[in-house]
């Protein structure tokens, strides 16, 4: 997919032949009919990491920096399990851990076997800032 630019906004609309969901299915092919013939599974409804990315593109053309962070982050979260990712949500929250060295843990478990490295260095972040404030255990 080519770079997006501001002009591309919405994806939805400027591009639906180029935004596809994992089984490779595009936008425009989600039709009623399509959904109605049993053709459309849920896994066609999910969002893809070249959407997030795109629209982190879009957003950063637009000066909305931390929009397109959050869509990166988002990206990167595509292919990890919900398991994992409710696992650190439960993590992050001030008190559930009692150690930086859990949330280490976590944050290289997201690096090395999801590839998601900016999530893993904003647990990283959290960690210190954690310890910092005293809101940690031990």
């Amino acid at each position: 997919m080519k770079k997006a630019a501001l002009t591309d906004y919405p994806l939805s609309e400027t591009r639906p032949k180029n935004i596809s969901g994992p089984r490779g299915l595009s936008l425009d092919k989600i039709t009623l009919d399509a959904i109605a013939g049993g053709d459309i599974e849920i896994e066609d409804l999910r969002i893809s990491r070249e959407a997030l990315l795109a629209q982190a593109e879009i957003a950063r053309a637009a000066g909305r920096e931390t929009l397109a962070l959050n869509f990166e982050r988002g990206a990167e979260l595509i292919d990890v399990p919900q398991e994992v990712i409710m696992q650190t949500y439960e993590m992050l929250r001030p008190g559930r851990v009692h150690s930086c060295e859990s949330l280490a843990k976590q944050a290289e478990l997201l690096r090395e076997e999801y590839g998601a490295k900016i999530i893993a260095d904003f647990v990283d972040r959290a960690a210190e800032i954690y310890r910092q404030r005293g809101l940690l255990d031990r």
